[in-house]
């Protein structure tokens, strides 16, 4: 129930964004002139509906994630690992040049932890109890580097722009498509007919599904980045010796879709499935770190 409430309340502070921005814009009445289609104004809206539901989950993503998981924010350490957890996050944010995290614990049984938030100096970075309670310290420390790496490199904000303009363009060219097969094969002469509707629907998953593999290739690819980055922070052994007790575990992340991509690790697919992966095979992922 609680994902469920957190994900309506995201869709109707996406709504609400894209209402008053069409209202200011005055994009609704600019849509069409003279029966004709107007290419700016669609572009204009394309862009407002592509990049709203982005940047307002990117915006909420810290205060989303921590409910989403359950996840506590140490304020205050209460016994020695929280302290060391701690003090390890502080240690490498000030070597990556960023601002202290927020670091937080949830409790999961999985090997996991994440980094989230709209500013690279007022992140969060989270870990599982399954991974404080699974893996050794050094193998911890290394998890932690990887995280803060992403936050270092602005993977967050990055992945959100990304998926803003290929949304973008999702929309642009299904509503591109809609209006020629309205206008050319259902003759329609004024307004939108039911050509345009069944177009547009069926283009924009067909472009949706191909803009994802764009998204999921970035998400992949900053995978290998913050593992380099995790080996400058920690150490190259350290973080192979992670990842060789994450693959040995042989148990998928389990994080809500919403945070899927931002885990440690990821589900392994095969075929054309591949192309949908967030992260990259652990074993991928060990070889680019032997061959650094």
């Amino acid at each position: 129930m609680k994902r469920i409430g957190l994900f309506l309340l995201t869709n109707l502070a996406v709504l609400a964004v894209i209402t008053i921005s069409f209202r200011v814009l005055g994009l609704d009445s600019a849509m069409q002139q003279g029966g004709g289609l107007n290419l700016g104004a669609l572009l204009a809206m394309s862009a407002v509906i592509g990049f709203a539901g982005s940047l307002v989950s990117l915006a909420m993503s810290k205060w989303s994630a921590l409910r989403m998981v359950g996840a506590r924010v140490i304020e205050n350490p209460s016994n020695a690992n929280e302290h060391w957890l701690v003090e390890t996050v502080r240690r490498q944010a000030e070597r990556a040049g960023i601002g202290m995290p927020d670091v937080a614990i949830f409790d999961a049984p999985e090997l996991n932890a994440f980094a989230t938030g709209a500013r690279r100096n007022h992140a969060l970075v989270a870990v599982s109890s399954g991974l404080l309670g699974g893996m050794s310290k050094d193998e911890v420390e290394a998890v932690l580097a990887h995280e803060i790496s992403h936050v270092a490199n602005g993977d967050m904000v990055t992945l959100t722009l990304i998926q803003g303009v290929v949304n973008t363009f999702v929309v642009f060219l299904s509503r591109l498509v809609g209006y020629f097969v309205d206008r050319v094969v259902f003759k329609s002469e004024n307004g939108h007919g039911a050509g345009f509707f069944i177009a547009s629907m069926i283009s924009q998953v067909l472009f949706g599904v191909l803009a994802s593999v764009v998204v999921m290739w970035f998400s992949r690819h900053r995978e290998f980045r913050a593992d380099a980055g995790a080996a400058t922070l920690a150490s190259r052994d350290k973080m192979i010796a992670a990842l060789e007790r994450l693959r040995a575990v042989h148990e998928p992340a389990d994080l809500p879709d919403q945070l899927a991509a931002t885990g440690i690790s990821g589900g392994k697919r095969s075929g054309l499935m591949a192309l949908f992966m967030t992260h990259p095979p652990l074993e991928d992922r060990i070889a680019a770190l032997k061959a650094l």
